[in-house]
């Protein structure tokens, strides 16, 4: 799922500026005295050094009596620094700082063909039991860490054997399979130190500019509401296993969010948001151009107040390059995520076609987490190393319509056994194959310019004697699900949607609808791109969490798009007018 603007689920993309925490710290959010003890390079050398310690301790001597020991461990820890200022109508609203470690526990007990992981959900819950906290010391202490590693350990070891004893139990009902998979990779070991990055917020800058932005958003007439939210966070991930992995690195991301809402005169409630994300506050937008993105979001949202609200509809439409992006995130990524194809309780949507065109033979998809920009834009999903410390790698997705591989995380795969880095999961979650950044391109064939795209739209819709086309300008969120147990459906949020008028070529605004329709059915309905692409930064949700991500691809055009109307509520505006609007005098009054 991918969300831009308001959250969604089965799986999410969005564009997201998280706020949490809970006591404020200086006025410049530079490394605090906590942050300056457990940063220098001596002690984060200390505290891996301890992971790696207890690490072999426990492969050495953790056995209970009679059963497996555990032949891998890993143990991974987030050390997560937040910082996060909002406001809305020129004041503060919010003032937060937020610093945790947090522990990542992994014991396998079989061997790599057959071990205590893959589809087995045993819930080992024990009533009364003690369940030991993951939260790990933020001090460089090490007996602390160790003790803390002791205790995590000892429950995932007895959670190993109990899952590994039911799913043994489990394959005496399943039927023999000429095909079985392992149910773990091997990999490389890696060694690795990033380099260490302070996390740094002028407080008392970003402060004023959210006051000065927000105040300034209320000379608009049709306003209700807006805030601007300011986050700076930083997760420095310490990797260990019994494999002789060994990595430290660094993940900065700094955002900035406008949000604003209205009501169009039927009730309808309206919003629209701007979100811009830098890997170093240097980048982050001068407030200029924060001030020119407030004002233009919230005359779009005027604008959607007067448009009219669009029927049904199912036709010929251009996606532009954002929008397309989250339709192949959501169509296609998801689909395409590795775990998905051995989980029979997913609709397992392209299992067995490696080989097979599953798309139109003019595009071509692939997913490379090494990518840190794209055409000078910022790509979100950019990493070193993924959550189970293999190195990022590209992986060919699509080749010219053809299934070529999966995103794949260290649970093999029918005939694609080993990882290529996508193994990915927010906090302590456990990693699974997952979209970083996903990009779509098309072959020079099918490619033309934007005028003739629009040429063939309109060619399109007369063929089909259909009133008008689709111009779908971008998508603030989108929703898939993959399960068996539902509708093979994906549903998709457009902001900005014109209709094309065959005959004029004029582009009216319309509001009120979604996108929704069946993958195979809607990606094979694409029958030409645009000459550039863009990209869409947000975060996508899904069973290991929300992780940063990017999509990129060019404008489509195709033939059948579905819309349906959007279920939302329709209130009264609020009764009384803002406060900082004129009041109007009562009647009679002097």
């Amino acid at each position: 799922m991918i969300q831009s603007r308001t959250p969604a689920r089965h799986l999410l993309l969005i564009l997201l500026s998280a706020l949490v925490g809970c006591a404020a710290t200086p006025s410049t959010a530079n490394e605090s005295s906590a942050d300056a003890l457990a940063g220098t390079e001596s002690n984060r050398e200390t505290l891996i050094d301890a992971m790696g310690t207890e690490l072999e301790r426990s492969m050495d001597r953790l056995k209970l009596e009679d059963y497996e020991t555990p032949y891998f461990i890993a143990y991974q820890m987030k050390d997560s620094r937040q910082v996060s200022l909002g406001g809305k109508f020129g004041a503060l609203v919010s003032n937060q700082a937020d610093r945790n470690r947090r522990l990542y526990v992994e014991v396998r007990v079989g061997d790599y063909g057959f071990d205590n992981y893959a589809n087995v959900d045993a819930e080992n819950f024990r009533f009364g039991g003690y369940n030991p906290s993951n939260m790990a010391p933020i001090e460089p202490d090490t007996t602390a860490m160790r003790s803390t590693l002791w205790l995590l350990t000892d429950d995932a070891y007895k959670s190993a054997l109990s899952n590994f004893l039911a799913k043994k139990g489990g394959s005496v009902f399943q039927a023999e399979d000429d095909t079985e998979v392992a149910s773990f990779s091997k990999a490389e070991p890696n060694t690795y130190r990033g380099e260490m990055v302070p996390l740094q917020l002028d407080r008392e800058r970003w402060k004023g500019a959210i006051r000065r932005i927000t105040k300034g958003m209320l000379e608009y007439d049709h306003l209700m509401d807006a805030e601007m939210n300011v986050t700076a966070r930083r997760v420095v991930r310490y990797h260990v296993n019994s494999e002789g992995n060994n990595i430290i690195d660094n993940h900065l991301l700094y955002s900035v969010r406008l949000q604003a809402w209205t009501r169009a005169e039927d009730g309808m409630l309206l919003d629209n948001t701007a979100s811009f994300y830098a890997r170093t506050p240097d980048e982050l937008p001068s407030e200029t151009r924060l001030q020119k993105a407030a004002s233009s979001l919230i005359e779009e949202l005027g604008a959607l107040r007067e448009a009219s609200v669009i029927d049904p509809y199912t036709g010929p439409a251009i996606l532009m390059p954002e929008a397309s992006g989250v339709l192949f995130h959501e169509a296609v990524g998801h689909r395409l995520e590795g775990e998905r194809q051995r989980d029979d309780s997913s609709g397992q949507t392209f299992k067995n076609q490696l080989g097979e065109e599953i798309i139109p033979n003019f595009l071509s998809v692939y997913d490379d987490p090494t990518l840190e920009t794209l055409a000078g834009r910022q790509l979100n999903g950019h990493y070193e190393f993924d959550d189970e410390g293999v190195k990022a790698q590209r992986a060919t997705l699509v080749k010219d319509g053809v299934l070529k591989g999966f995103l794949k995380s260290r649970t093999p795969v029918e005939n694609s056994p080993e990882s290529n880095g996508h193994g990915r999961a927010q906090g302590t979650s456990k990693p699974i194959g997952r979209m970083a950044n996903t990009i779509v391109e098309a072959n020079d064939a099918k490619t033309m310019s934007m005028e003739k795209l629009k040429e063939k739209l309109i060619e399109e819709v007369k063929a089909q004697d259909k009133p008008f086309g689709l111009i779908i300008q971008d998508i603030t969120g989108g929703s898939t699900n993959t399960s068996n147990w539902g509708y093979q459906a994906f549903k998709g949020s457009p902001h900005l949607i014109y209709k094309v008028d065959p005959e004029t070529g004029d582009e009216t605004l319309v509001r009120g609808a979604e996108l929704v329709g069946t993958p195979l059915t809607s990606i094979n309905k694409i029958v030409a791109a645009g000459p550039q692409r863009d990209v869409f930064n947000g975060y996508c949700g899904a069973e290991s969490g929300y992780v940063p991500v990017s999509a990129v691809a060019p404008a489509l055009l195709t033939t059948e798009l579905e819309l349906q109307r959007t279920q939302q509520s329709k209130e009264r505006p609020p009764i009384l007018k803002a406060p900082w609007k004129p009041t109007p005098p009562e009647k009679g009054a002097k």
